[in-house]
């Protein structure tokens, strides 16, 4: 016998393969950006030379600093707002906004660099990303799948420099601004053409009128809110400390092997390339294996404690042997940040993991405005700057044969990466006192009302198959104030 209301229910719409959120979407949307963005690695060292002929790392510092500080004002917001009106839109405005700089290379230096720091308002793809895979897998594969983005983001740099290097030498800058420029609209056109959303429709909004507060757009208030709850406070010092010396070293890290090591730009090309490769094995076999075996904490202590190699080798390394044997454990280093962010999204409910993804991002985003600021001043400070850039060989050497002529050795070559092995260390050991297992925070029927009070119509349901679907007993340890927090 139907129920007198059944004559009024949608039928089910099945969705076609390609309709239904996946992680091969979030997979495909990040290698498209930043593969645009490694075409233009060669020609970014030239550009900014050409722009900035004294004191390259300290401006190359600033602009980044700039561009990351910006990052951690909006990261937050924008990842709290994909919680309610959903991931898709965020994804496209995040990698619009993200790749608009770069037409401009060759048509105004000068514009480029500006719109390269202003873009940081919206340059947090990552924070949107993470939190899309956790809307479409399980908690216990949300390790693996952070696993496969970050390997993507490496896979997309394994190719991209060196061919970009190579069109460069060939056929000039132009193409390879024009080429990335395609890539680029390529990912736009896949995010409106291809990416469903993957935020529940019941999760969501219904109305795009709901008031926005300044606490929603406060990027302190995620900050503030850190200190409430311990394993999160924990886990954000880790970042902290972990991503800002890394922040440093991609910002200048070309320039360091190219000035101080004497790498030709060919070198550089392949350098990435070797290093890319490992780190997908890294972050897809390896990490797999690591999670299964000795656990989420572990497997981030071990990749802190290979930060720490590193760093330290880059810092007192001279010769090009020991940049290579550097690069192989930084790719294993590399582990770190997906483990994180599994850990931290085992702390979260699924209507939160925007917000958290977005205050672990916003964290970093501060650090890419630190980092690569501290990382120029310290270059500055021992006078550690660019003298000349030849253009690029024909030939296209892979050896790496001086660009400038060789200078006396230091006792340090590189003082900022034994800096940050110095800060890793510290992480190392902030991170031994979080704890082992942490579960979800359990939703009480208060915090369920003061969330569905947002917009007066949004009513937060539990994802199905999700473990607030059995209840869960609630205890003293169990209760997390930041992820009771329903400001947002």
């Amino acid at each position: 016998m139907l129920r007198p209301d059944s004559i009024f229910e949608k039928p089910a719409v099945i969705k076609p393969g390609y309709c239904i959120p996946s992680v091969s979407h979030a997979v495909v949307v990040i290698f498209l950006e930043f593969f645009a963005w490694g075409l233009l690695t060669t020609p970014m060292l030239t550009v900014l030379h050409e722009t900035f002929p004294q004191h390259t790392f300290l401006m190359n510092g600033l602009i980044q600093g700039v561009k990351g500080l910006l990052s951690f004002m909006s990261a937050p917001l924008i990842g709290a707002l994909s919680d309610v009106w959903g991931r898709r839109s965020f994804l496209l405005v995040t990698v619009f906004f993200t790749c608009a700089p770069i037409p401009l290379m060759r048509l105004s230096p000068w514009w480029y660099f500006a719109a390269i720091s202003m873009s940081g308002a919206f340059s947090v793809t990552f924070s949107v990303i993470f939190a899309y895979v956790s809307d479409v897998t399980e908690e216990h594969e949300r390790s693996t799948a952070y696993g496969l983005v970050s390997a993507t983001f490496a896979a997309s740099l394994v190719t991209s420099p060196a061919i970009g290097a190579y069109l460069s030498a060939c056929y000039g800058d132009n193409l390879v601004v024009l080429v990335a420029t395609l890539v680029a609209l390529a990912d736009i056109c896949f995010i409106l053409l291809a990416v469903p959303e993957s935020l529940p429709e019941k999760m969501r909004l219904n109305t795009w009128g709901a008031p926005i507060t300044w606490e929603q757009a406060d990027p302190f208030q995620s900050m503030r809110k850190v200190g409430k709850d311990p394993t999160v406070l924990l886990i954000c010092i880790t970042v902290f400390l972990s991503y800002l010396p890394e922040a440093g070293q991609y910002s200048s890290f070309f320039l360091y092997l190219r000035q101080v090591i004497n790498f030709s730009s060919a070198t550089i090309a392949v350098f990435i390339g070797v290093v890319g490769i490992l780190s997908i094995i890294a972050q897809t076999l390896i990490l797999t294996v690591l999670m299964r075996t000795i656990g989420n904490k572990n497997t981030v202590l071990l990749g802190l404690g290979f930060q720490i190699l590193q760093l330290a080798w880059y810092g007192f390394g001279s010769e090009p042997w020991m940049m290579w044997a550097a690069g192989a454990v930084a790719a294993m280093s590399s582990i770190t940040f997906p483990a994180v962010s599994a850990l931290v999204s085992r702390s979260a409910d699924p209507d939160k993991q925007g917000l958290v993804q977005g205050m672990i991002t916003g964290i970093r985003g501060l650090c890419n405005g630190l980092g690569p600021a501290l990382y120029g001043l310290i270059f500055f400070m021992f006078n550690v700057e660019l003298n000349t850039i030849d253009p690029i060989q024909g030939e296209y050497p892979i050896d790496p044969l001086p660009v400038n002529p060789p200078t006396e050795k230091s006792l340090i070559p590189g003082p900022p990466f034994l800096l940050g092995s110095c800060t890793v260390v510290v992480a190392f050991l902030v991170a031994l006192f979080i704890p082992e297992n942490t579960e979800p925070p359990v939703v009480t029927c208060a915090d369920a009302k003061d969330t569905s009070m947002l917009a007066g119509v949004h009513i937060n349901t539990p994802l199905p198959g999700s473990d607030e679907d059995t209840p869960a007993p609630t205890s003293d340890e169990d209760f997390e104030p930041l992820l009771q927090d329903s400001v947002v």
